[in-house]
């Protein structure tokens, strides 16, 4: 059931509000980055952008060029960084076949340096992934 706030807004729910809250404070209080994946062209040639922020509690930003040119050169998807900022970046993933799975390596690498400390939003994206109970008998035996 959707709730309302007195000023009309719609109330977000308990179990959202307390994510949200816990990902606010493990971005504050631990070395942490936030991505947030946002689909800027829906149509060909697709593109899309991830906003990456760094915690203050990281002080060197090196890494993450170091991450971004290795997965750069094991893909295929044509990539390109944008520094905004000591704190900010924006990643840009063109159009290729393995866009999303280039991707997700490249969220996956980020997460692996950072020991599990990243935040992922899903902003607009539509990608969901491979199901993982995808297996069908017929697909493995005659």
């Amino acid at each position: 059931m959707i709730e309302f706030n007195p000023d009309g807004s719609i109330k977000i729910p308990d179990f959202m509000q307390k994510r949200i809250q816990e990902n606010q404070d493990k971005f504050s209080n631990n070395p942490c980055i936030l991505i947030k994946k946002e689909v800027v062209n829906f149509t060909a040639p697709k593109k899309c952008v991830l906003h990456m922020k760094i915690s203050d509690k990281i002080h060197s930003s090196e890494f993450v060029d170091a991450a971004f040119r290795q997965i750069r050169e094991a893909s295929s998807v044509p990539l390109k960084i944008n520094k905004l900022n000591e704190k900010e970046f924006e990643i840009e993933v063109g159009t290729h076949f393995k866009r999303c799975s280039d991707c997700t390596n490249l969220i996956r690498k980020y997460k692996e340096i950072m020991h599990g400390n990243l935040i992922e939003e899903k902003g607009n994206c539509t990608y969901s992934g491979f199901a993982s109970n995808s297996f069908f008998y017929e697909d493995h035996f005659e």
